[in-house]
């Protein structure tokens, strides 16, 4: 089943929000503006999702992250024939690849009809090694592509607190403990001198101050969108919405540009809520999608409105912006240190995953959950067992979110209706 011929695309319908809108815009304005940047010789990183960009925000280096440009070649549809060329080239096109595809397209020829441009060749890539395929990935840059890799170990703890969402943002030291901070903060002094030298500036810790205060704005004001969509009688956004309006602040932490994008989508959703807008009028099934993005079909997150009264209420990226990212305290390399020692395990690592998933799904009153589990999930059991064991029914679908020929999306539509059809109706509303 090729890509092109597996995809099944969809019509949007009604507005978009002005707060996505606009992210969607700066974004490709900013990209625009790097790619010249970088062709006159300016420095650029390609940095993980799951690793500190602040620090190349406080050094003024440009930096691209591998997460969003793989949702990018997904969104454009272009992800199998970029796995096919690593195929072609002996390496692996099923492992990891929504980190893989960054590689997947640097490796392949240029094409004109590259998602907006091709990215950059980077000066510097930098990544968390959270496994073996990881580690392998990234070095291939090295090797293949001669640019630099920086690896970052992944620390785990023996203790945990599962209610780290109460702790993080003033008592992240007992939360994660300091043996795990002290690893990631040596591992970035060490890390500071390259970037200085990408830079050719020295290392401010005042300026990474201001980055990291900006972005603890930027997080509280998720937190206050993320509970007021949670409080809201009827969802009042498409999630579809919410994400890259959400996201693409998120990876422009640290600036000015990005606290007031996260304001304006609070401001926005709070119009919406108090005018008692809905997405569906008769709401009728309120669903929580767990696991990454479905970048190549974002669409189908609207898929069951008008057919069953079913919206997403939830995914986990605003709520990772809620929870996960604020850490305050007077040494700001300390703090994004433990911003980042733990981040995966918010996620992925029972308990910590799983008593979040339910909490979350309780606030915010879902009545089933769909739970997309990639083939590098190592959690996912507790995850689902987690939920159900809460009373909340759960969906799980294997399929791998950034590349479209994992899954057939019409016999996905048909499973996941099936499965709506199944939960009780909850016309009456909350």
């Amino acid at each position: 089943m090729s890509e092109s011929t597996s995809i099944r695309p969809r019509r949007r319908t009604g507005p978009r929000l002005a707060a996505a809108r606009d992210a969607l815009q700066h974004q490709r304005e900013w990209f625009a503006t790097l790619r010249g940047q970088t062709e006159q010789g300016r420095p650029l990183a390609l940095v993980n999702a799951d690793a500190p960009q602040e620090l190349f925000r406080a050094m003024d280096v440009p930096y691209v992250v591998n997460q969003w440009w793989s949702s990018i070649i997904s969104a454009k549809r272009m992800s199998g024939r970029y796995l096919k060329a690593l195929r072609e080239r002996g390496l692996p096109d099923d492992v990891e690849q929504y980190s893989a595809l960054p590689l997947a397209e640097a490796l392949s020829p240029r094409g004109d009809d590259a998602p907006w441009g091709g990215l950059p060749t980077p000066s510097l890539v930098l990544a968390e090694c959270t496994g073996d395929s990881m580690r392998r990935m990234f070095q291939l840059w090295e090797s293949e592509l001669g640019v630099p890799f920086w690896p970052l170990e992944s620390a785990a703890a023996e203790t945990v607190a599962v209610n780290w969402w109460e702790l993080m943002r003033h008592d992240w030291e007992t939360a994660i403990g300091s043996a795990r901070i002290d690893l990631l903060q040596d591992e970035l002094k060490a890390l500071i001198p390259r970037i200085e030298e990408l830079a050719g500036a020295r290392f401010d810790e005042e300026r990474l101050a201001q980055v990291m205060a900006l972005s603890n704005e930027q997080a509280e004001w998720n937190r206050r969108t993320r509970d007021l969509l949670a409080a809201a009688p009827r969802c009042p956004v498409p999630v579809d919405d919410i994400i890259p309006a959400v996201m693409i602040p998120q990876w422009h932490r640290g600036t000015s540009w990005a606290t007031a994008a996260a304001k304006s989508v609070y401001d926005e959703v709070s119009s919406l809520v108090g005018e008692g807008r809905a997405v569906v009028p008769e709401e009728r099934h309120r669903l929580m999608w767990i696991g990454r993005g479905l970048w190549f079909d974002m669409d189908f997150y609207r898929s069951f409105e008008q057919s069953h009264g079913a919206v997403f209420v939830w995914s986990m990226y605003l709520a990772l912006a809620a929870d996960a990212y604020a850490r305050y305290g007077d040494d700001p390399l300390r703090a994004l240190a433990a911003r980042f020692c733990a981040f995966r395990d918010q996620m992925y690592t029972p308990p910590w995953s799983v008593e979040w998933y339910v909490k979350e799904a309780k606030t915010h009153r879902v009545d089933g959950v769909v739970h997309l589990i990639s083939p590098d999930s190592r959690s996912s059991w507790f995850t689902t067992h987690a939920l159900r064991q809460a009373g909340i029914p759960v969906l799980e679908i294997r399929a791998d979110n950034a590349d479209g020929r994992s899954l057939d999306p019409r016999a996905m539509h048909d499973q996941v209706a099936r499965w709506i059809e199944s939960l009780p109706d909850q016309s009456q509303g909350c």
